[in-house]
């Protein structure tokens, strides 16, 4: 059985953060192609012009609004900036890798700044309206590592546990007002930022035996903004392409 989502948001404008690369870029070209309207965050002009360009094209629409999402102020700005949204995809986030002991204040500040203040500020400043108007999406991106422990990426991993934990809390708070709020755990995914082999170091773990490509993330990141997943709510759905068992 196959599911035609076409046409299916529009009406429908959305805020993808980190979306000139990678997974979010996969997700702004898909949420265009169903028809809505994609702000477009980054922080390269050059690459947000390139992304906004290329859904420009393919006959969406597309803008560009750049924000450094470290800076609560300018997370604030942003949201200001992006006005009322249908959908929100806190993309945007930050992965790097070391020992607890290696591990200074700014490497565990910028971790959480990235990946749970400002998704943090961005639900507060968006999902009111959302709730006001009766309807509306959220998707955060998380990762396997939230629930699976992983060597020097402790502090990585605990900011995105947080953001799961928000995201069943958010649920909860702003799902009576017509507003779903789900979060999508990936595991390794090819991207510019997993260049160099990152990505497939970590397949041994997994049971396709292969990362993901950014575009099969998006998908399911797409699909819980849409219709179909109307009784989709408080979950986080894992797309890690199967954990290995542990052998006996």
């Amino acid at each position: 059985m196959s599911m035609d989502f076409s046409g299916s948001l529009s009406g429908n404008t959305a805020l993808v953060t980190g979306a000139t690369a990678g997974i979010g870029r996969a997700v702004a070209v898909q949420l265009a192609g169903l028809g809505a309207e994609v702000v477009v965050h980054g922080r390269d002009p050059d690459r947000g012009a390139e992304t906004a360009r290329e859904i420009e094209a393919a006959g969406g629409k597309a803008r560009f609004e750049a924000a450094d999402l470290s800076v609560p102020d300018e997370v604030r700005r942003l949201a200001e900036a992006v006005g009322p949204v249908d959908i929100l995809i806190n993309n945007a986030g930050v992965y790097r890798f070391a020992s607890t002991v290696e591990t200074d204040d700014a490497f565990f500040d910028l971790h959480f700044d990235l990946n749970l203040r400002a998704p943090f500020i961005l639900v507060q400043k968006l999902v009111p309206g959302m709730a006001a108007r009766g309807h509306g999406s959220v998707v955060n991106l998380s990762t396997f590592g939230a629930s699976v422990p992983a060597r020097t990426a402790g502090v990585y991993g605990a900011s995105k546990a947080g953001l799961e934990l928000m995201t069943k809390i958010w649920a909860d708070e702003f799902g009576p007002s017509g507003v779903r709020v789900n979060a999508v755990a990936a595991g390794p995914t090819h991207t510019p930022g997993t260049a160099g082999g990152v990505a497939d170091a970590l397949t041994g773990a997994i049971t396709l035996g292969r990362a993901a490509e950014a575009e099969e993330i998006a998908r399911v990141i797409v699909f819980l903004t849409t219709p179909s997943a109307s009784y989709v709510n408080g979950s986080v759905v894992q797309v890690h392409g199967g954990l290995r068992a542990v052998s006996g």
